[in-house]
């Protein structure tokens, strides 16, 4: 395909991308064309190893501060390499930036003990951590919580049930949100709070397993009278109530990371569909000269230039300060839902190609999908951003440079 309009916004980048993408093509991509050709996830040993050499290499997590390990990266320069990883089509290409598996957000927020004990090997890759923060009532009022965790003294009890915890097998670290009970006689609950516990701390187990659709392994987490002390509360003493307003901040980046690699994946779909178009024939012509495949065609390339540009503006408004909600939610229910429409048309063009299991079609029709539930349903992004609209339930004054 011709280079596309919004490549002027990659200028900025463009070495960076260049290398990220030299690296998957030198390094990675050999390695994926040793998998299966049916198998849906890299083994957990090949996706370890991969998180660490990118690590090394500068760009998992580059966002972070160097004296944190990372590269110091704007975010925007973040966005465009999940943009990368997705457009690659290489499997391995997600597992080398920093995902539901590496260093989040609530652990800025850490105190310096917790930095150094937890961040820093998320940081650079030697270690992997799983968030805990739905369960099993709540679906997507992710805050309705009934895991409790009660004060014990110098310390907290916590009991409770979560679900569909991504990275839970593989994970040496929990980040458990909770209500809040202060004790007897200490007043109303405090709100959310979120903990930090290690995967072997007694009376955290791993309950019940899922299979998505594409693979994927979710998990239960039972917390039966877990006993952690006070330092476990990320934030310290300080952080006691305030998970809130910490796990909204690390929701929005992460729903424009997701937004990024769903335009990824939809500029991949498309290309194949470009490709499959120009050079299968039926009926004496080339199929991309008949109008139809050309509608599903166009129309793919005409919403992801759109969905590119949307992510890459709301990008750039938090390198610059704004990070308001509904920016990441309208950006992330665009460009979840252009993916699955993409992918949908290019397979479409490829007809029962594209539908045999071990295509890069078939996988992608499965694995997209996801996109729209995780970080948020597309009608949780709805509301966030009709409320920011003054619709709905009465909400707060509007954040400031929202688009």
């Amino acid at each position: 395909m011709n280079a596309a309009p919004s490549a002027v916004l990659e200028r900025d980048h463009r070495e960076l991308v260049d290398a990220f993408e030299s690296f998957v093509r030198r390094e990675l991509v050999p390695l994926a064309a040793e998998l299966p050709e049916t198998a849906d996830q890299p083994p957990a040993e090949l996706r370890a190893y991969v998180r660490k050499r990118s690590a090394a290499l500068g760009f998992y997590a580059g966002d972070y501060p160097e004296e944190l390990g990372g590269s110091g990266m704007p975010f925007t320069a973040v966005v465009l390499l999940h943009h990368a990883a997705g457009r690659s089509g290489c499997p391995l290409a997600p597992y080398a930036l920093a995902g539901s598996d590496g260093p989040s957000p609530l652990l800025r927020h850490g105190t310096p003990e917790q930095i150094e004990r937890w961040l820093l090997p998320l940081v650079r890759g030697e270690a992997a951590r799983c968030l805990a923060l739905t369960e099993p009532h709540a679906g997507s009022d992710a805050f309705r919580l009934t895991t409790t965790a009660v004060r014990d003294g110098d310390g907290w009890v916590i009991d409770g049930r979560k679900t569909f915890v991504s990275n839970a097998d593989r994970a040496d670290l929990a980040l458990v949100v909770t209500a809040t009970d202060l004790g007897r006689g200490a007043g109303p609950t405090a709100g959310a709070t979120a903990f930090a516990l290690p995967m072997d701390q007694p009376g955290l187990r791993i309950g019940q397993r899922y299979e998505g659709m594409s693979g994927e392994p979710l998990f239960e987490l039972t917390l039966d009278r877990v006993r952690v002390p006070m330092d476990a509360v990320i934030g310290g003493a300080g952080g006691v109530g305030a998970a809130t307003a910490l796990a909204m901040e690390s929701l929005s980046r992460g729903r424009l990371v997701v937004a990024a690699m769903c335009n990824g994946v939809a500029e991949y779909a498309l290309r194949l569909g470009v490709e499959y178009a120009r050079e299968r024939q039926a009926f004496g012509e080339r199929i991309g000269s008949y109008q139809h495949v050309q509608e599903h065609l166009v129309s793919t390339r005409a919403e992801v230039e759109a969905a590119k540009l949307l992510t890459l503006a709301c990008a750039r408004l938090v390198d610059d300060g704004t990070e308001a909600p509904e920016n990441a939610a309208l950006a992330k229910l665009t460009a979840s839902e252009t993916a699955v429409r993409a992918v949908d048309r290019s397979l479409q063009v490829h007809g029962a190609t594209g539908w045999v299991r071990g295509h890069p079609l078939e996988f992608l029709y499965r694995y997209v999908r996801m996109m729209t539930i995780i970080e948020g349903t597309s009608e949780v992004q709805k509301v966030i951003v009709a409320q920011a609209m003054g619709l709905g339930r009465p909400t707060t004054t509007r954040p400031e440079g929202a688009i």
